[in-house]
């Protein structure tokens, strides 16, 4: 004699029969699909979780930057998206010497990247590789100078570099007058190095530190120069950092202001200048569009030409090396 299911428990075709959702179903046939779709796997949760964060980026990225694209487009001196689109602002661009401050903020990016490079490296690699407890030292140090605005640190510059500033008073004290040290080239170099070391100095300190210490000490115990080790071994295995604080630098310094209003007393016009006039002094919003288009143009081209360059997976050691 067999003893009876309990009736407490559902079976398992009780628990597969719900009459309300078969009345769901019934109704309406497009909720099993949805029910369907988002039992199929975690691909549809993960796109509803993302989708406020993507309405945030639309509303807050793309827009603004679309209605910048927009506008290049508008009749000059307007104020308004709705007029009929016309190439006069670019035709503006070309006739007059818009060109010059363009090659001006290339000459200065150029020159600080490779500034940079020179300084930086030795310090990465002091800091990932001699360094023991004073590298986190070093790190906050430098680190802690991004809590400060880069105004009032360039200011600090000014105090500094100024007639009978702190150098020109002290040199004065000591039998050695000078004129102000301010509102030329090498000071605005030495500006934006100043404050885009920390943007190169960390990413190449990364890229030293996956430099493995067992494969440069066999190059040594082989009979490698000290130049060979750093132009074989070092360089190569180190590239992804080189890479990304070359075009990170690069691309903050084109669109660099501040350096070359402050220390420069606008005896050098970049292109960010050109456009914060057109946008404030000019109220040209169309001709500013323009030249904010160009610039984005003219960094997007220049910085995937240089990626295509090299091999980013092998370089990110995701490819073997042949």
């Amino acid at each position: 004699m067999q003893p009876k299911a309990d009736q407490s428990e559902p079976t398992l075709t009780s628990r597969r029969q719900d009459p309300a959702l078969d009345y769901i179903k019934s109704e309406n046939p497009l909720l099993p699909r949805l029910f369907k779709r988002i039992s199929a796997g975690p691909g549809v949760m993960g796109f509803l979780s993302a989708t406020p964060f993507s309405l945030l980026m639309l509303a807050a990225f793309v827009a603004p930057l679309l209605c910048v694209v927009w506008f290049r487009f508008m009749p000059p001196k307007s104020f308004s998206l709705l007029h009929v689109p016309t190439l006069a602002n670019y035709a503006e661009i070309f006739s007059h010497t818009y060109y010059k401050s363009v090659l001006w903020s290339l000459g200065l990016a150029v020159a600080t990247v490779l500034l940079l490079l020179v300084i930086c490296y030795p310090l990465a690699f002091a800091l990932a590789k001699v360094f023991r407890g004073g590298a986190a030292f070093v790190t906050y140090a430098i680190a802690s100078s991004l809590f400060v605005s880069e105004n009032v640190r360039l200011f600090g510059w000014v105090i500094g570099l100024m007639k009978n500033g702190v150098v020109g008073g002290t040199l004065a004290s000591l039998g050695f007058p000078i004129e102000s040290l301010l509102y030329n080239v090498p000071v605005i170099l030495l500006g934006m190095v100043y404050v885009y070391l920390p943007f190169m100095l960390f990413p190449l300190a990364l890229g030293v530190q996956m430099v493995p210490t067992q494969v440069r000490e066999a190059a040594f115990d082989l009979g490698a120069t000290r130049w060979q080790v750093l132009k074989r071994i070092d360089l190569p295995l180190s590239m992804p950092g080189v890479l990304i604080g070359s075009l990170l630098v690069f691309v903050l310094s084109l669109g660099a202001l501040a350096e070359a209003k402050i220390l420069g007393g606008q005896k050098v016009v970049t292109i960010a200048a050109d456009i914060e006039t057109e946008f404030t002094f000019g109220q040209n919003w169309p001709l500013g569009s323009a030249l904010s288009t160009l610039l984005i143009l003219i960094t997007t081209v220049l910085v995937f030409l240089c990626l295509g360059r090299f091999d980013l997976e092998k370089l990110l050691g995701k490819k073997p090396a042949e």
